[in-house]
């Protein structure tokens, strides 16, 4: 939907902070409002998807209170009618900010949707801050004694404050292809952490996923249900939506019911899935976009992105979802639907998850053979991620990895790759209703004989089925013939080493 940008300090001049709001004018090419009072700023790049008149424009403010707001409230229109709210405008931010002003940090347990946000009360000069409850929508901080900065991107950061790289995070880049717990590659930069709010200073978690045992239902009626309500939610736009299809499991679910009239996909030449995205497309009856990819774009591409969001990109695919999104930018769309979360929610890695459900205890070596990348070993590294892990089974706490620290890698691959277009991409699989009813679901429901055996059977009648019945294969990249190295661990090792060498 945007990008957001606040400070409280003294040190920032207006001009400074100004300069740093237009470095995320990709995020938000349709207005750039900013709002200041004494050592407070505020700053919204709007990418208007929902109400396009510019009385949605932000900041936005109601009575005393001014809200920068980067995502979407899903469910805006049943809060109106549930919460009895008078609203001038047909945005969700009216309906967010209305919500705060009448349930304070309660409203976050109504909300369905995406979501970080900063709210001002220019009265008492008080700061709330929120992150929606898996992390979908970015929110960067950086924070000395009392001088705080949130922004919806790194490099505006970097851009106001002079921040080190962190050779511990650089190992955990080099490890997950991410930085974990809460870290970013840069000392004095964290991610405001997802499913917590900011109030008085002190930061609040208001939503965690619990490791806990439930009976597995005896059908599939009500995750049928919670799966077409996600999409149909993600479908309220006011500008045309797409989807990504692959002629995956995943991603022909969704375009199956979200039916929207054309579709994008990508490869190269020898390494694509086309014959499965042409099959889906022409069983649904909906228009498919193969796009093709050589070497040397990927690496032209891969070098641009690196330096303009002045930080890492997380696998290589990320490259691919910017090429195939800025050209369904260019096709007049703004919003996309995307696959992220299925894999999460039904186990589809099958190998580790098949790994974790046979051992009595998760290990730090096992852990590292079965997901971490690169051919350097770094058991310290593994350990600092699997040490915020709950309590439970091995099985149970590779789940919470992937719902959770997993996942977010994957969010801020699809964030970071579509904002770039200033195209929206919306995850109907991430939806907090849909993680809660499979959490503590059995590994048998979960997956199944072979794997997402639950999807397989709801859908099995409306997307074809050499595509219920096809292997699972990843987004494929050859990092072997780019990079002219032998093996797979090697290929990670130099894409590693040709991100870090950029930033």
């Amino acid at each position: 939907m945007c990008g957001i940008l606040f400070c409280k300090s003294l040190k920032i001049t207006s001009e400074c902070f100004k300069n740093a709001s237009r470095m995320m004018s990709h995020r938000g090419p349709d207005n750039l409002g900013y709002y200041s009072f004494n050592e407070i700023k505020m700053s919204h790049n709007r990418l208007s998807i929902i109400d396009l008149d510019k009385r949605s424009n932000q900041p936005f403010k109601i009575g005393n209170f001014y809200i920068v707001f980067n995502g979407e409230i899903y469910n805006y229109k049943e809060l109106i009618k549930e919460h009895h709210l008078i609203v001038k405008t047909e945005s969700d931010t009216e309906v967010l900010l209305k919500m705060y002003i009448k349930y304070g940090s309660k409203c976050l347990k109504f909300l369905n949707g995406m979501f970080s946000f900063i709210i001002f009360n220019e009265t008492t000069e008080d700061i709330f801050v929120a992150r929606d409850r898996l992390g979908i929508k970015p929110l960067y901080f950086y924070q000395k004694g009392e001088e705080i900065i949130f922004s919806s991107e790194i490099s505006p950061i970097r851009s106001l404050k002079d921040v080190q790289v962190s050779e511990f995070s650089i190992r955990q880049y080099s490890k997950f292809r991410m930085t974990v717990n809460g870290d970013t590659l840069f000392d004095d930069v964290k991610f405001f952490p997802a499913g917590s709010y900011m109030e008085s200073g002190k930061i609040t978690k208001y939503w965690d996923l619990e490791i806990c045992e439930k009976p597995d239902p005896k059908d599939d009626d009500e995750l049928d249900e919670l799966i077409r309500q996600s999409i149909n939610l993600r479908m309220r736009s006011d500008v045309p939506v797409s989807s990504y299809l692959s002629g995956g499991l995943d991603s022909t679910i969704i375009t199956a019911i979200a039916r929207p009239k054309t579709s994008w996909t990508i490869g190269f030449d020898n390494l694509n899935e086309f014959e499965w995205s042409k099959l889906a497309g022409e069983d649904l009856k909906i228009g498919f976009n193969q796009l093709c990819v050589t070497n040397k774009d990927f690496i032209k591409t891969a070098d641009w992105m690196i330096k303009k969001r002045q930080e890492p990109l997380s696998v290589p695919n990320e490259v691919l979802i910017y090429i195939m999104t800025k050209k369904a930018r260019e096709s007049g769309y703004k919003v996309i639907l995307s696959g992220e979360g299925a894999d999460e929610l039904f186990w589809g890695y099958d190998r580790i998850f098949r790994w974790a459900n046979e051992q009595k205890e998760l290990t730090v070596e096992g852990f590292e053979n079965k997901y971490c990348y690169g051919s350097k070993r770094d058991l310290d590294i593994v350990d600092y991620a699997l040490s915020c892990l709950p309590k439970g089974s091995p099985v149970e706490k590779v789940g919470y990895y992937f719902q959770i620290t997993h996942l977010h890698g994957l969010l801020r691959r699809v964030d970071n790759s579509t904002m770039l277009c200033s195209v929206e991409a919306r995850v109907p699989f991430v939806d907090h209703n849909l993680v809660e009813y499979m959490n503590g679901r059995s590994f048998n429901y979960r997956m199944g004989s072979s794997f997402k055996e639950p999807l397989k059977r709801i859908f099995k009648n409306e997307i074809p089925k050499a595509i219920i019945d096809r292997p699972k294969i990843g987004f494929p990249v050859p990092l072997n013939s780019i990079f002219n190295t032998g093996e797979l661990k090697t290929g990670f090792d130099e894409w590693f080493k040709f991100n870090l060498e950029r930033i």
